[in-house]
């Protein structure tokens, strides 16, 4: 992976535990159930964001930088597809 890729990463990966410490504090603040779901969702959606650029950042890479044996080439696009299925 990239470098500015690993970094964009981080950057939301730390937003995203900001985001968790808040909602935290709205739990011990006793805060409307709607607005704790809301956060927990926007969590889920930040976490999903930074899976599918792992996976978009792998894929692309296996593409452009294809390995000599077609078979390994192979494994590693299904496995891509696979992780994106998971999801």
């Amino acid at each position: 992976m990239a470098a500015s890729c690993d970094k964009n990463i981080l950057n939301r990966l730390k937003r995203t535990e900001g985001q968790i410490r808040g909602i935290q504090k709205m739990i011990e603040e006793e805060k409307e159930c709607v607005d704790v779901i809301t956060q927990l969702s926007a969590v889920r959606a930040s976490i999903d964001r930074v899976m599918g650029i792992i996976v978009a950042e792998n894929l692309k890479n296996c593409l452009e930088n294809p390995t000599e044996d077609a078979t390994v080439q192979q494994e590693k696009i299904q496995q891509a597809i696979r992780m994106i299925i998971k999801k």
